[in-house]
């Protein structure tokens, strides 16, 4: 029964890291920010279309 418990918690944990992570790249998204687009041309030539 511990097993379960200490399972669930963890269970827990990640749900709410995942959660928080994507919630930060969807907030990023829509304030074009985002992994791909850093805003620096001279590294991606202005190929993710926004620059």
């Amino acid at each position: 029964m511990e097993s379960i418990i200490g399972t669930g918690i963890v269970c827990a944990i990640l749900i709410v890291a995942v959660s928080l992570i994507i919630r930060s790249m969807i907030k990023n998204k829509r304030r074009g920010k985002s992994a791909i687009c850093g805003g620096n041309c001279s590294c991606c030539q202005g190929n993710c279309g926004k620059h």
